[in-house]
């Protein structure tokens, strides 16, 4: 320990009785603490990474469909009374346009993910699919 630069005070040789400042004494402790843990990986293709943004699976929602791929299912799922009810909920429920909603849904029933899900829903929606492309 280093002695203050004004000399042994009242307390004796040794500094103050009580703890000190934690400004007062060197910041090794701290700095060594922080240095401690994981440092930021450098990935050779870019800029350094923290290793807490390594991708890791959601402990709340198991590997498979996104939230949203979910809900495009969930209203699929649902009967409408009319055609301009569905259009209506696809964007207050969720935020898109009918169109990117009927991109999505016609990507997720090619998707084995989405037929593990909701097996009754997409087989459903492909034969109905399957129906209008023989039509045409």
């Amino acid at each position: 320990m280093t002695t203050p630069a004004h000399g042994p005070g009242p307390d004796g040789p040794d500094g103050p009785a009580h703890p000190a400042d934690p400004s007062d004494g060197p910041a090794e402790p701290a700095a060594a603490a922080e240095s401690s843990g994981p440092s930021e990986t450098v990935s050779p293709s870019g800029p350094a990474t923290p290793p807490d943004s390594v991708t890791q699976p959601d402990p709340v929602t198991p590997p498979g469909l996104s939230e949203r791929e979910r809900a495009v299912l969930a209203v699929e799922r649902q009967p409408w009374a009319g055609p301009g009810a569905k259009e209506r909920a696809v964007r207050e429920q969720l935020g898109i346009s009918p169109t990117r909603y009927y991109q999505l849904l016609n990507a997720l029933l090619d998707d084995v993910r989405a037929l593990a899900e909701d097996p009754v829903t997409v087989n459903r929606l492909r034969r109905l699919r399957d129906a209008r492309r023989s039509r045409r």
